[in-house]
């Protein structure tokens, strides 16, 4: 059964950031709480397998590809552009 709770005290940034998020939503502001607080205190687990099966997706999607640490340290450098 559902159960009620107040907010006090809640920051201006806080509220003003959380009624954005939630126009952008098309939510109410009390069901875009609710969202914010499932996807914190509920998240959905991905079994072991996934992972794994997605590592190796991405591996196979290398296709025997060998980086240098020069390599790394470029992408790393772009990415921080």
């Amino acid at each position: 059964m559902p159960t009620s709770i107040t907010l006090k005290n809640v920051p201006d940034e806080i509220y003003a950031r959380l009624r954005e998020v939630a126009e952008t939503h098309h939510r109410s502001i009390n069901n875009e709480v609710i969202a914010c607080l499932e996807r914190v205190l509920l998240p959905s687990r991905v079994p072991a397998s996934e992972h794994l099966a997605r590592a190796r997706a991405l591996r196979k999607g290398l296709k025997n590809r060998k980086f240098s640490a020069k390599d790394i340290a470029q992408a790393i450098e772009q990415d921080r552009r």
